[in-house]
């Protein structure tokens, strides 16, 4: 049995972990939970995440030696993963505290506005041009903010953390955010650093490689736009 199950998709939270696992060198095995088809509604993905959104991982050799854990919430399961491991996470205090401010910015603001542009510039049945221009904006504003931060260093927090690995992903999608890295010369030299490692390259392999096996069909939409309490209960239920 593999020390970590990552239950995931393809998408920039699920490859925040595929890239840890992969840098980390752990030895891990991936569930695949397509949300094109609803498989985030699942009983036994539910007992997992409740939040019914992936990624989650359950961890089969916790450090304390217990019984396994499961972690869900990307930024959670990285700084869970930072601690049993000790890698990619400061151990000093302080620069602990710049990777995790960077952390909780990339949960709390680039990952939610990026994911807003993602939404009403590509899959809105109707488009708006307010949320459209919201959103665009407010990720060019982000987009901002991070290349000041890396103006001075190579990695944002100094050395490679935590905070790089759940940036990247989101920035990847750049040209569908409607971004041009070349107004981001700082982004633009950190990203490619970080496209030509390695561990980077294998993980979106593995990623490619369980996507190609789905598609996203007409009933998509469905399981992933307009949920409500009830309709959650509902597919809980249901599985």
């Amino acid at each position: 049995m593999p020390s970590i199950e990552l239950h995931y998709w393809p998408t920039p939270n699920g490859h925040k972990i595929g890239i840890f696992l992969e840098e980390a060198g752990l030895d891990y095995e991936i569930v695949p939970v397509n949300i094109g088809a609803g498989d985030q509604f699942k009983p036994e993905f539910l007992k997992l995440s409740p939040n019914n959104r992936m990624p989650a991982i359950v961890d089969n050799a916790p450090v304390d030696g217990g019984d396994p854990i499961a972690i869900f919430e990307s930024g959670a399961i990285l700084l869970y993963l930072g601690e049993k491991t000790g890698q990619f996470l400061p151990g000093d205090r302080r620069d602990r505290q710049v990777a995790l401010n960077w952390l909780f910015w990339q949960v709390g603001g680039l990952g939610p506005m990026a994911g807003q542009n993602h939404h009403f510039a590509q899959y809105a049945p109707e488009k708006l041009p307010y949320a459209i221009d919201r959103y665009v904006g407010e990720t060019n504003r982000l987009y901002g903010v991070l290349n000041k931060q890396l103006s001075d260093r190579d990695f944002i927090a100094g050395a490679y953390s935590i905070a790089d690995i759940a940036c990247y992903p989101w920035i990847v999608p750049h040209a569908k955010q409607h971004q041009n890295l070349d107004d981001f010369p700082h982004l633009k030299d950190w990203f490619e650093r970080i496209q030509a490692r390695p561990a980077v390259e294998r993980a979106y392999a593995k990623g490619k490689a369980v996507s190609q096996a789905a598609t996203v069909n007409a009933d998509s939409g469905r399981f992933l736009f307009g949920q409500t309490a009830n309709s959650v209960q509902a597919m809980g239920r249901q599985g």
